[in-house]
């Protein structure tokens, strides 16, 4: 299914930590914590401001991003957990 999030939303595919320690420790999905990092899978076209005008954003599809731990709505696509994030909830860019 495609989806295109509207203005200045994103669509975020969260990305997996490892489900073992350094020290080979494994960690059951009761104690494990939903990571904040993830792949911008697609982009809105922007916000628009009061006189009409059109700001693009600042990233672009396949940037890996860190959010806050409770944003965005989680929806289900395609059986794939994403999250639709603003871009002001976006921490940073990992480069």
């Amino acid at each position: 299914m495609k989806f295109r999030p509207l203005q200045d939303r994103l669509l975020i595919k969260r990305i997996e930590n490892e489900e073992k320690t350094a020290g080979g420790i494994i960690i059951p999905d009761s104690a494990k914590e939903k990571p904040q990092e993830g792949e911008v899978v697609s982009v809105g076209n922007g916000k628009r401001l009061d006189d009409g005008t059109q700001i693009a954003l600042d990233l672009k599809k396949g940037d890996r991003v860190l959010f806050g731990k409770y944003s965005g709505s989680e929806i289900k696509l395609d059986g794939i957990e994403h999250l639709i994030l603003r871009e002001d909830e976006i921490l940073g860019v990992l480069e």
